[in-house]
């Protein structure tokens, strides 16, 4: 089994060396790592020559966001499973990648998700938020709820089944996405209960309550173009959960 692991990143030289060490550093042989950068002002490609060890391809040119950045990834990728890092997320162990190949050993399972620590920006050893993926099934995404996107992992036939990332959406097209892989269509899917990814606090989805609102009426757009039954006030009934799972 070859496992891709796409990381888009712009302007990322402060933060990208320790997503490229947390890959090279995985026990799991057969990794294709995908650095897919918007063409980045800074040193982000220099520190990617620098400590890309397992770096097999790098992509540098101007793109129309993140989900456009995803979409050449995917493109690209070669693994036989696929999963998304992005610059300054890290693995919380080197045996990540093991324990997610072990996941998708069985036919039966087309997808694996994990939960995801948020942690201080500025100290990652500081845990601000578990968010916990156990919350998901796919009748709960009427509320909001999704798996941790930089946890999942999907067998290959599964995105060439739904497609590409949309990329009208802004911050919601991993929701998007989501609703795509299950709810219109019936993956089957292995929740592992443990914190698998470090991602620093912050991001277009975690920029105060302007954002909570965008995202939210980006997620509304997304379930009535994939037929699902929410209204706006059902999709805010996530937000209490967050709050529960701060630290």
């Amino acid at each position: 089994m070859k496992i891709s692991i796409i990381t888009a990143v712009y302007n990322g030289a402060e933060s990208i060396t320790k997503t490229l060490n947390s890959v090279a550093q995985q026990d799991f042989e057969s990794i294709e790592h995908i650095v897919v950068d918007g063409a980045s002002e800074d040193d982000t490609l220099g520190r990617v020559h620098a400590s890309g060890a397992r770096v097999a391809r790098v992509i540098s040119e101007p793109d129309f966001g993140v989900y456009d950045a995803f979409n050449k990834g995917l493109r690209s990728a070669t693994g036989d499973v696929i999963g998304f890092l992005n610059a300054g997320d890290t693995y919380v162990s080197r045996h990540v990648i093991s324990r997610i190949a072990e996941e998708l050993m069985t036919a039966s399972t087309q997808a694996v998700f994990a939960d995801l620590m948020v942690v201080d920006e500025h100290d990652d050893s500081r845990v601000v938020r578990i968010y916990r993926s156990k919350y998901f099934a796919p009748n709960t995404m009427a509320y909001g709820f999704m798996p941790a996107h930089p946890t999942l992992f999907l067998r290959r036939e599964v995105y060439q089944g739904v497609g590409e990332y949309d990329t009208r959406y802004r911050i919601a097209g991993d929701f998007e996405m989501c609703l795509r892989i299950f709810v219109t269509r019936s993956t089957r899917y292995k929740y592992i209960p443990q914190p698998l990814v470090r991602m620093p606090r912050g991001g277009l989805s975690n920029s105060g309550w302007r954002s909570k609102w965008e995202i939210t009426r980006e997620m509304h757009q997304a379930c009535v173009a994939c037929g699902v039954r929410t209204n706006v006030a059902k999709l805010l009934l996530r937000l209490p959960v967050k709050l529960l799972e701060m630290n």
